[in-house]
């Protein structure tokens, strides 16, 4: 609200002498503001003269309210902070312009982090499954080879062939067994002659047995163990096993044996068993094919050989 000066109070009072007094002018200050998101907000203000119900005189009305007009203009131009400006139609198309641009770089900015993501995504996957893939495959393929090296072992079994045997003693005499029971008891000392042959092309093989066993008339009169060893691959060997008895009771199977000699006048037929145990370890302990050789022969005593080897080539079946 503006106060009057004492130059315009003096001025108008010698001009209406007879009025009545004056009443006091009202002026409405409405604010208008102008805003935009992203900008200062600045308000500019218009007064409006509002008289009062009496009414006052044209000029003093003019007068007033355009030094009233002034003053107030001039007064809030002069509240106007430093640095401030005006804003403009185009300021704030230009402010939108650039909230526009500032939201669409942000969007921009979220999609491609998005895309980043997903692209991480997605060749993570494979990355933890790499190692887990390269476990399968290796074995797969680990298995793949041990079977084919497996299936290429299995043909090449080794081949075993008894050669002779020889009988270095022989005897049948009366006695008793371990209960007292009298019978004719045997004494026997024989070598066995066999040749081994590992035909393997890329492995050796551990070569055992089971006893070397003769048997007359279903009893085993002799007996001997073949020692363990290791054949390399693509050679043979010749292997001897000493097979003897010692006073084996014969019970009623020796009484068409048994002489005053001490020695039989006639050939006593034997059977000769084994069974020879091969393993080979292709691949360690993973591949490792084994070979069973039974083997069976029928050798015949004769007296007049003694200490002279007795071929068993044609005498053998093998299982």
């Amino acid at each position: 609200m503006h106060a009057k000066t004492d130059s315009e109070v003096t001025s108008l009072a010698p001009s209406s002498p007879t009025r009545s007094p004056r009443r006091p002018v009202y002026y409405v200050q409405s604010p208008s503001r102008d805003s935009h998101d992203g900008e200062k907000t600045t308000t500019s203000f218009h007064s409006t003269p509002v008289l009062s119900p009496a009414g006052s005189p044209p000029h003093s009305h003019s007068s007033v309210g355009r030094h009233s007009r002034e003053s107030s203009s001039s007064r809030f131009s002069g509240s106007l902070k430093p640095g401030s400006r005006k804003i403009s139609p185009n300021d704030s198309s230009r402010g939108g312009q650039r909230k526009g641009q500032k939201q669409w770089k942000e969007c921009d900015v979220i999609e491609e982090e998005g895309l980043l993501e997903d692209e991480e995504r997605r060749r993570g996957l494979p990355r933890r499954c790499y190692f887990l893939a390269f476990v399968l495959g290796f074995f797969v393929l680990f298995s793949l080879f041990a079977l084919i090296l497996w299936g290429a072992s299995r043909p090449q079994k080794p081949i075993i062939t008894i050669k002779s045997i020889k009988f270095e003693q022989f005897k049948i005499q009366a006695g008793s067994d371990f209960t007292g029971v009298a019978t004719d008891m045997i004494t026997m000392n024989s070598t066995v002659k066999m040749i081994y042959r590992n035909t393997g092309t890329f492995f050796g093989v551990h070569v055992s047995s089971t006893p070397i066993d003769l048997s007359y008339s279903q009893i085993t009169i002799a007996s001997g163990t073949m020692k363990k060893f290791y054949q390399s691959r693509k050679s043979q060997r010749t292997v001897s096993v000493a097979v003897m008895g010692n006073k084996i009771p014969l019970y009623g199977s020796g009484a068409g044996l048994s002489s005053s000699t001490g020695t039989t006048a006639l050939p006593v037929p034997l059977k000769l068993n084994v069974v020879v145990r091969s393993r080979a370890y292709v691949l360690g302990k993973l591949v490792k094919p084994k070979f069973y050789k039974k083997i069976e022969c029928s050798v015949t005593f004769d007296p007049k050989k003694l200490n002279v080897p007795i071929s068993l080539k044609n005498s053998c079946t093998y299982d």
